[in-house]
């Protein structure tokens, strides 16, 4: 045993420890968790490497990590080869401090690896209460501002300085409403991609009578230097003041008062401190009279640079004439709202995926609505970089090429009193049928009552003017301009804004439109993982629908890191769920409580209070979520149980499989999804050592499958059949929707199969059979089945809705269907995934029939151009596809697959498939070339893969020259069906194997 590091080893193999997280961020700034998590990965090419022991070092300064004499915590030498959610078991940590930390690895010959990075964290106010720690900082509003009177807040307070050199501020705040903070007249700004940019909507969305999340910033740059301090923030209405939050606790019909909080913690180099805070009183002033107009997140927001006050954020600004400030009554009206620090990473600007003007079309006025050809623009170069001069009477529709989530950036020159209206739209309008406006004009019915406009008022510049709003967002492709009077465009840019900040997996093939749809899924999850996982960013809705997050939650974390976000929105589900949900025990079909929201039985969505905590444990090896959630979860499943007892029914599904083109009956849903729960409860009791549990659930699947078999299948007349009719239709389905409930319906058929509700070997094969018939639709089964919707659609195309997409090519391919499968996810007719692709979408649509070139839109009171729920098939491309699959017996890819599925229609010859795992990135790059298959993998180290690799011949599996079942460290399992196993340890490997 050698404790010291063998450099000759670490030279040659190049391994490395990286990846350092604490509660599943990097250097993350405001921790409240009293006993961190925390995370590492060993990066290495040498073959087998794993981890057998580490040794946690927390310091309070990076020099006492250097020489191993940590005086914060020090685990000592731990045998194990855990490096996932690995809690912190040091003395109790202090709040507003600085702590670095290390970890030290031992490798399978018990050779420590290479120093790892020092990392570290700082903790946040270790307070929930909203007074410990906050040094007296009070919610404090402008005084004598009633709600819903125009004008945004702004608010400000000077404060001198102490003598001496500042060493370090930070800036703990939080608004009732969402706020842009400013220190000495800069904005706050948080790190991004080696550089930095600004949040949009802080602190986000919550319960805000049960939580509120406040934040922390480094701001010690515009603090150090300065004999002053200006504190100030703009206060927009958010979600805490609009009809967005109308059905909820805190809302109000005569309107909410904004208020801030803050606390401003600077410590100098003598040790002293000093703090200034949101208190009532002559320090603050206020007034509403600045330029920020007017503000709504489905409206949009009125900006009139007229009114702009230079200097107002910065220190010698006169605001002596400016309102006082006051108490807000918030802390009176919820006594029990906890404040709590933000565990995650905020919604944000990123620069890196704005877009600029593909197009810009000009059209006159009179009414006719022609475009000019002098001020029309086609060509991409020349669209980014045009001036265009619009006046009274015209229209500029300008095209991005990218349908996205954030706010437009726009620069202009014209006369003080010029108003510009920006109106972000997903569409143009067509000759087609549901256009509501001229051709080429932007299509907006769908967005409903929502204004969604951003307004701007010159102030008369000749250098010009640039703005973009900050206490909204849009849902958008396309931008339409009005001014009342002559102005030139000289810039337009579609800023990005997303908590979706890290792609952590990424497919690619060598098919265009299967690219695209993927782009698609990707840009859908960024634009509606937006503080909360909303189910459309552009109409007066962006909701926390439960259903569509939770069946998307598989592919959101193999895209993204997402751990901490959807940790977040279960925290905030299981806030709903004690307030909005029925008897306090069912999870709501949307979180935050909101417009929508009403106790009434809605398995799919409610299950998202289980699902969710699963997914996120399978995916990320980490079992905090699934601890707490542990007592609402079992509340939500005792529930269903009291209400049902021993008929093993479920609570029954309002929205029953929503969307669908064949329709389920609800209660099938509902009782297929109380057995899945049931299964996945079964699931975590036992990974969390609740082994009673674990058993109780069990059981309770067993008698969910006997009831479910009992009343579904049928063998009458010597055919089996699911009776998906037996039952009603959603009481409510938008038009064009489907209404008569109908057997052997596509996601009932999958949903059997999926959770094996059947008895014998013989029902499963008929069971795929029906599946195969009823996705094939060929002639002979629409003459079969004459008063079936699938009659009016081609071949082999799906008819399943939300809660049947995510399953429809997982069970083909389990069930040895792979080559429907793929030609499924070829099939560019009505419905199918492709159609969207076909017809121009650059996001993924909330109805398979949103939109056709040859008919126009779909029914507008339901139809967003950006609902990613839909994108839930890019789950199987990682795992079928690419062949990169979780290990349900190894959370976190701690043991995962390599088994690609080739394409058998031959449409795709090339996949690349990578996924950072907790591990390390997984990689399956594959290629077929005449009768050859290439696949190059790499098993991240401290992880093992079992590969499953195509080949008329498992002797021929090779790596170079040697066949891969003599290479050092692999094992070979078996040949069968054409697929060849073995186990291989971590590592990269360049195989080739020959195909019949």
């Amino acid at each position: 045993m050698t404790d010291g590091v063998d450099s000759a080893n670490t030279a040659a193999d190049r391994t490395a420890v990286e990846g350092l997280t604490v509660e599943h961020r990097t250097n993350p700034l405001g921790v409240d968790a009293a006993r961190p998590r925390f995370g590492w990965r060993t990066a290495s090419r040498v073959r087998g490497r794993r981890q057998t022991a580490y040794r946690l070092l927390v310091a309070s300064t990076p020099d006492r990590l250097a020489d191993g004499r940590a005086d914060v915590w020090d685990s000592g030498r731990v045998d194990s080869a855990d490096s996932v959610a690995v809690r912190y078991a040091g003395p109790g940590l202090h709040a507003s401090t600085r702590y670095h930390w290390t970890v030290q690895v031992w490798d399978e010959n018990d050779r420590r690896l290479p120093e790892a990075p020092t990392a570290r964290f700082e903790t946040g106010l270790l307070s929930t209460d909203g007074v410990t720690g906050w040094g007296g900082a009070k919610w404090i509003s402008m005084a004598g501002k009633a709600p819903n009177s125009a004008g945004s807040p702004l608010l400000r307070r000077q404060t001198t300085l102490k003598a001496g050199r500042v060493r370090e501020a930070r800036l703990y705040v939080s608004a009732l409403g969402v706020y842009d903070a400013h220190v000495n007249g800069r904005r706050v700004s948080v790190p991004q991609d080696g550089g930095t940019t600004h949040e949009l909507l802080t602190p986000g969305w919550t319960n805000y009578d049960t939580t509120i999340s406040y934040f922390t910033y480094d701001v010690t740059g515009p603090v150090v230097g300065e004999p002053q301090v200006t504190l100030a923030a703009v206060l927009g209405n958010g979600w805490f003041n609009g009809r967005i939050s109308d059905n909820s606790v805190y809302h109000s019909e005569e309107g909410n008062r904004l208020a801030l909080k803050a606390k401003l913690l600077i410590r100098y180099e003598d040790g002293s401190t000093q703090t200034v805070v949101t208190a009532p009183g002559d320090d603050w002033r206020a007034t509403d009279t600045g330029p920020y107009r007017a503000d709504d997140i489905y409206d949009g927001q009125t900006y009139d640079a007229r009114r702009e006050l230079p200097g107002w954020t910065a220190n010698g600004f006169d605001a002596s004439a400016w309102s006082g400030v006051e108490e807000h009554d918030f802390t009176i009206r919820f006594p029990e709202s906890r404040l709590v620090a933000y565990p995650g990473e905020s919604a944000r600007l990123m620069p890196a995926w704005d877009r600029g003007p593909r197009s810009i079309t000009v059209y006159t006025g009179g009414g006719d609505f022609v475009p000019d050809p002098v001020r029309t623009v086609t060509d991409p170069t020349r669209a980014a970089t045009t001036h265009t001069t619009l006046h009274p009477g015209d229209t500029a529709v300008i095209d991005l090429g990218q349908n996205l989530v954030g706010v437009p950036r726009y620069t202009l020159r014209g006369p003080a009193g010029a108003e510009v209206a920006f109106a972000p739209a997903e569409m143009l309008n067509d000759a087609g049928a549901g256009a509501d406006g001229p051709e080429g004009s932007v299509y907006r019915a769908n967005l409903r009552t929502a204004k969604a406009t951003s307004t701007y008022i010159l102030k008369g510049d000749p250098k010009g003017e640039t703005h973009q709003d900050s206490l909204t967002f849009y849902g958008f492709r396309y931008v339409s301009v009005t001014t009342t009077a002559t102005v030139t465009l000289t810039e337009l840019t579609g800023r990005v804004a997303t908590s979706a900040l890290r792609d952590i997996g990424i497919v690619e093939t060598d098919d265009a439109d299967v690219n695209q749809l993927i782009s698609n899924v990707r840009w859908g999850q960024r634009g509606n993982y937006l503080w909360v996982p909303t189910d459309c960013p552009q109409r007066d809705e962006r909701c926390g629908w439960t259903g569509d997050t939770q069946l998307f939650s598989h592919t959101g974390l193999y895209n993204t890191d997402a751990v901490a976000f959807l940790s977040h929105f279960q925290d905030i589900l299981i806030d709903s769920q004690r307030t909005y949900g029925a008897d306090g025990a069912q999870f709501t079909w949307i979180a935050p409580g909101a417009r929508y929201n009403e106790p009434v039985p809605a398995s799919g969505w409610a299950d998202c209070g289980v699902v969710v905590p699963w997914t996120v444990w399978q995916m990320s090896g980490d079992t905090t979520l699934v601890d707490r959630s542990w007592e609402a979860m079992t509340a939500y499943m005792d529930w269903i149980r009291a209400r049902t007892g021993d008929t093993y029914a479920g609570q029954g599904a309002i929205f029953g499989d929503w969307l669908a083109f064949q329709v389920t009956s609800t209660q099938l849903i509902s009782d297929v999804y109380y057995g899945y729960s049931a299964r996945l409860m079964a699931d975590m009791a036992r990974a969390t050592g609740r082994t009673g549990e674990a058993h109780t659930y069990e059981e309770l699947f067993a008698h969910i499958k006997r009831a479910f078999i009992a009343k579904y299948l049928s063998t009458e007349g010597g055919r089996l059949t699911v009776r998906s009719s037996l039952g009603s239709p959603p009481p409510w389905t938008p038009g064009g929707s489907p209404t008569q409930t109908e057997d052997d319906s596509q996601t009932a058929l999958l949903w059997v199969l999926k959770l094996g509700l059947y008895d014998t070997e013989v029902q499963r094969r008929a069971l795929v059979e029906l599946l195969v018939q009823n996705i094939g639709n060929d002639a002979a089964y629409k003459a079969a089945h004459p008063d079936s919707t699938r009659v009016g659609h081609a071949e082999n195309t799906l008819s399943v809705g939300f809660l049947g997409v995510n399953v429809l090519a997982p069970v083909l391919t389990e069930e040895g269907q792979v080559e429907l499968a793929y030609k499924v996810l070829h099939q560019d007719a009505m419905p199918s995934w492709l159609y969207s692709v076909r017809n121009g979408a650059t996001t993924v649509w909330e109805r398979w029939n949103s939109y056709a070139k040859e008919e126009g839109f779909g029914p507008v009171e339901m139809n967003s151009f950006n609902h990613y729920s839909y994108g839930a098939i890019m789950e199987w491309m990682y795992e079928s596809m690419a062949g990169i699959a979780k290990d349900p017996a190894h959370p976190g890819f701690k043991h995962f697959f390599l088994r690609p599925h080739l394409d058998p229609t031959g449409r795709i010859t090339q996949v690349s498939g990578s996924h950072r795992s907790p591990y390390g990135e997984i990689v399956s790059e594959w290629a077929v070339r005449e009768s050859e298959f290439g696949h190059r993998v790499a098993v991240p180290a401290n992880s093992t893969a079992t590969l499953r690799i195509p080949t008329s011949d498992p002797d021929s599996v090779r790596e170079s020259r040697t066949p891969l079942s003599r290479v050092k460290g692999v094992t070979y399992l078996g040949f069968e069906d054409g697929i060849a196993s073995f186990e291989l340890p971590s590592g990269r490997y360049e195989l080739t194997s020959a195909l019949a």
